[in-house]
């Protein structure tokens, strides 16, 4: 039988990703999020290791430890933390419970799993997780009434990618307004039906080193759990026919891709006004029948200049993944690979920033309101995920935060800020994604 591990962690998303990780290693995984929920599960299924969040919502780590020791004295012990940081408190771990690691977050998953296999090893290597752009093929080309209508889309001029041999460069160009999707259905190319056959999209389902999920408000904590724990791999989301996938590298977003029509590389050039439908038409065509990239096509008529496809096709990323905040409902799926993407270009953005933006730009005043009231009172949250130093603010919101502790509602906030209220809710509901503020209960 595989070795039994129980996890826990009061962050669902978090500990969903370890969960997956461990089961990819081999592992028998019993997952909680709270204290007495994790010894209930123990008594009931003996774990052989327990790996531990220190700061839990109904008891800190330590006191779990102390109850779990009561029924294996032996029970070896691994503790994560987020908030308690530093040389002091990983010695205290070490002197009185002999915790065989110490993890602060973000941390490597990797590292996580050896220290766990040095104490528990697997009898057998579990196969390794396909990518999904292995495991599944999916109908290409969706049309866009299968997304819906959205708002036009702002992105800024700024972009940072990475290419080969490590180099990163930072692109400045004029902001771009992406067209709404339900406006540009008339003007969709379709892709010609002979010649090369489109490339597999990597998006999945549920399967041997996948874990399926739903998607609601839960984006934000999907992409921080991946930071968190560093990992390499595959977000896949779905909505009816619309598959997306996120590539992470070392817990960063760098690529996606879509099988919606209006995200192809080429649509996004008219989306944003760079080419006319016509053109990339015609494009499409030449490189249909010579079995070439579209925008190998552009560049060679003069309609891009080799030097803006990697600001494009970076913004074309960004789009993509800024899209998927504006799903309130869908599936997704993770899977972890060493190299999750063979691509030459990369974003270099850091998810805190992706997920401010994403918020700001695509959650719906309805929806902002139905996560935060008038009434409610946030306060600085005690272990946030991402520290203030990795968020880009305006100064208005850098002297609104000292004023969020508790004893103003959320009303009151709004009308001290002196700005809109989508404005205002927008920033308040990205900071609490972040886990740097939370409602005071």
């Amino acid at each position: 039988m595989a070795p039994r591990i129980l996890v826990v962690d009061d962050n669902q998303e978090l500990l969903t990703l370890l969960t997956q990780l461990f089961e990819d290693a081999g592992y028998e995984v019993v997952g909680a999020i709270k204290g007495k929920q994790a010894v209930e599960v123990s008594r009931a299924q003996p774990p052989a290791v327990a790996v531990l969040d220190i700061l839990l919502p109904d008891m800190m780590g330590y006191h779990l430890a102390d109850a779990l020791r009561k029924d294996q004295p032996q029970l070896p012990l691994i503790f994560i933390t987020g908030v308690f940081k530093g040389g002091k408190h990983a010695m205290e771990a070490r002197q009185k419970y002999a915790a065989a690691g110490y993890f602060e977050k973000p941390f490597e998953a990797a590292k996580l799993l050896e220290a766990v296999q040095k104490l528990v090893p697997t009898q057998k290597q579990a196969p390794s997780p396909t990518s999904m752009q292995d495991a599944f093929d999916v109908e290409l080309d969706i049309d866009v009434e299968e997304e819906g209508p959205q708002d036009a889309m702002e992105l800024t001029g700024r972009i940072k990618v990475t290419g080969g041999d490590n180099l990163t460069a930072e692109i400045r160009g004029a902001n771009l307004t992406a067209t709404p999707l339900h406006k540009v259905a008339a003007t969709l190319v379709r892709p010609p039906v002979p010649g090369r056959p489109p490339d597999p999209l990597p998006v999945g389902a549920g399967g041997p080193g996948h874990r399926r999920g739903e998607l609601k408000d839960n984006l934000p904590s999907l992409l921080t759990a991946f930071y968190l724990s560093r990992e390499t791999g595959e977000l896949g989301v779905q909505r009816g026919k619309v598959r997306k996938v996120v590539y992470f590298e070392r817990g960063t977003p760098v690529f996606a891709l879509s099988n919606l029509l209006a995200d192809r590389f080429g649509q996004f050039l008219v989306r944003v006004g760079k080419i006319k439908p016509e053109q990339l038409e015609d494009a499409a065509a030449v490189a249909t029948a010579n079995n070439r990239r579209t925008g190998d096509i552009l560049v060679e008529r003069g309609l891009l200049k080799d030097t803006e496809r990697l600001y494009y096709v970076g913004q074309q990323v960004k789009a993509i993944i800024y899209s998927l905040f504006s799903w309130e409902d869908g599936t997704y799926v993770m899977s972890f690979k060493e190299k999750a993407a063979a691509e030459s270009i990369k974003l270099d953005v850091h998810p805190a920033n992706l997920i401010v933006r994403g918020i700001k730009k695509l959650y719906k005043s309805e929806r902002l309101r139905r996560m935060l009231r008038p009434e409610d009172r946030l306060i600085p949250a005690v272990a946030p995920a991402y520290q203030l130093h990795e968020v880009e603010l305006e100064r208005w919101e850098a002297e609104l935060l000292p004023k969020i502790d508790g004893n103003r509602t959320v009303a009151e906030l709004l009308a001290y800020a002196n700005r809109p209220d989508q404005i205002v809710y927008g920033f308040l509901v990205s900071m609490m994604a972040l886990g740097i503020l939370e409602q005071r209960t």
